[in-house]
């Protein structure tokens, strides 16, 4: 080989391979083999800031050994209970789905003095000091995707997995700025390869002009933080949540169908604003770091972290009008599930925020709030959920009372017609309100809740009676009620069954209404042979018990007492289900 060739030949090897001097690793913390990193990366942790010790602190975690012992989503206990240091439970972050800025924030802790002496005296267990308590910071899960997503946590949250604490909202909204942006994925992705993210990760990403990027970058943070924390109260999942965003005056258009296209244009600015704000963000970062060759501060959709975001909701892999198709369902679920929290008083159309939240509240303490509401609740926490307009309080008379009363009369045949063409997602035909609630109402509920559901479903066999029941307003007595509903049911339809044997020996009825009679009729026997049974092997025994129950023993535990009377939820009596 002559020495053309032979320089030739180096020339190619350069394209495929990294020389590092060996110093430089030493510069990063972990001395990673990062071969490829180049030298305006390694220069920045030559007169680096310390990221823990330098304006941030960590105290490491909460362990309580026993998370189905003493951890609980928000909703399950009473609301009174929920708070500060000196409540019960305390809010909790345990990490959850890939989000940025804010949220996810949906567990408590119980952070009583006899469990914090257990978390302190059981061996594998552990609790922060006090003087760490009350601090803001910055959480994020332990696990993520290969894109870290760090979030905010407040003075009164407490945190089950990894966080860095600040002194003060402004220097964690700081940090939350720096390690949501693209410099803080660039470093990780040589710090925390295998994308399991530890504090020693977090704390080795190097700082540099913390004060003239804290001056710099505030403002663009603290907009990015208000539009992350308004669409996250926006759902029934957040603490926070006051009113459907669909109900807002601001959205309120003559029909439901432009109230939403306003709402879903509204939502469609914020991600665009967002994405302006994150792009400002990264490229100041960028900027103060010297990467502007590696490095650029565009943010796809997929990654603007809002749930009013369809691309981020349901990923880019659908199409546009897939996207748009699931986010106006969504939309009427929401919109249901809020109608339903307003008949048993959960919520209110009058008043803002949680209204009944608290174990055995009734509806004398729905009135205290709520003197002379526009939409009452439900005065003994038992809803019919039929197959027919069987009681005045069913279900889906109730839901139409809603609409007439949240719209107006005015446009309700359109309203009501928007909502079900949006519910029906797989072009069902003669599919209608009833439909979804009778179909995927109940299933809908217990994935927005987690499988920790908050409204029970009194379900026979074979699903001919169903009747809804408000955990928090549950009492002793009302698996009685709900027996009084079956009896009266099995009443009806015993009556209607006389009545089509007698459709079917009429001389005067024609012979295809005696054969749709006796067909109705052998459907009505077996019905009535379902509820017979569902009463005396199930219902009437357990009413019999006056079951007690203690929100704060969790949902798990709870739904289990009533067993077979309520509808299955798959997975839910597994052993190490959390």
């Amino acid at each position: 080989m002559n020495e053309s060739q032979n320089i030739n030949r180096e020339q190619d090897l350069e394209k495929y391979f990294f020389r590092a001097p060996a110093e430089d690793f030493k510069k990063i913390p972990g001395n990673p083999i990062a071969y490829w990193v180049s030298k305006n990366v390694v220069r920045t942790f030559d007169s680096r800031e310390s990221l823990v010790s330098d304006i941030a602190k960590s105290e490491g975690k909460n362990v309580t050994t026993d998370n189905a012992r003493f951890i609980r989503f928000f909703w399950e206990v009473s609301h009174l209970n929920i708070g500060a240091f000196d409540k019960k439970w305390l809010p909790c972050a345990m990490g959850g789905d890939f989000r940025k800025w804010y949220g996810n924030i949906i567990h408590t802790i119980n952070w009583s003095e006899q469990a914090r002496d257990f978390y302190r005296k059981t061996p594998a267990g552990r609790i922060i000091r006090q003087e760490f308590w009350g601090l803001p910071g910055v959480t994020w899960g332990k696990i993520g995707s290969l894109i870290a997503s760090f979030r905010f946590l407040s003075i009164d949250e407490m945190y089950q997995e990894t966080a860095v604490l600040q002194k003060n909202e402004d220097d964690a909204r700081f940090l939350l700025g720096l390690l949501n942006s693209k410099i803080s994925s660039h470093f990780l992705q040589f710090l925390s390869p295998t994308i399991n993210f530890q504090l020693e990760d977090i704390g080795a990403i190097p700082l540099l002009d913390i004060e003239k990027l804290k001056a710099l970058t505030k403002k663009g943070v603290v907009d990015i933080f208000t539009i992350g924390k308004a669409d996250w109260d926006g759902y029934e999942n957040s603490r926070d949540f006051t009113k459907l965003p669909l109900l807002d005056p601001d959205f309120r258009q003559l029909t439901l169908k432009a109230s939403y296209q306003k709402l879903r244009a509204h939502w469609r600015g914020m991600t665009l604003e967002m994405q302006r704000l994150e792009q400002e963000n990264n490229l100041l970062f960028i900027d103060a770091y010297g990467l502007q060759d590696e490095l650029r501060p565009e943010v796809p959709p997929n990654e603007i972290t809002l749930t009013c975001n369809p691309h981020y909701r349901y990923g880019c892999e659908k199409s546009e009008e897939e996207r748009e198709t699931l986010l106006q369902a969504d939309t009427m679920r929401e919109l249901v599930s809020y109608a339903v929290g307003c008949m048993f008083g959960r919520y209110s159309l009058n008043k803002p925020g949680l209204i009944l939240a608290n174990q055995g509240e009734t509806l004398a303490d729905y009135l205290v709030q709520v003197p002379q509401p526009n939409f009452p609740a439900d005065d003994d926490n038992v809803i019919p959920l039929l197959g027919g307009d069987w009681f005045p309080d069913d279900i889906t008379l109730r839901f139409r009372q809603f609409l007439r009363v949240a719209f107006g009369d005015a446009h309700y045949e359109d309203n009501l017609a928007f909502i079900e063409q949006a519910l029906n997602v797989k072009g069902k035909r003669n599919y209608g309100l009833r439909d979804y609630f009778l179909g995927e109402f109940y299933t809908d509920h217990v994935k927005r809740y987690k499988k920790r559901p908050i409204y029970w479903l009194f379900s026979s066999p074979k699903g001919t009676f169903n009747a809804l029941v408000y955990l928090h307003r549950y009492r002793p007595d009302t698996v009685s009620v709900v027996l009084n509903y079956l009896r009266d049911f099995r009443k009806k339809l015993a009556s209607r069954l006389d009545y089509l044997q007698q459709v079917a020996i009429s001389p005067s009825a024609s012979q295809g209404d005696k054969t749709k009679a006796d067909k109705e009729a052998e459907t009505i026997k077996k019905q009535l042979l379902e509820l017979d049974d569902y009463e005396r092997e199930t219902l009437y025994p357990l009413a019999t018990k006056q079951v007690e129950l203690d929100l704060d023993d969790g949902v798990k535990v709870n739904y289990l007492k009533l067993g077979a009377a309520l509808k299955k939820i798959v997975g839910l009596d597994a052993k190490g289900e959390d």
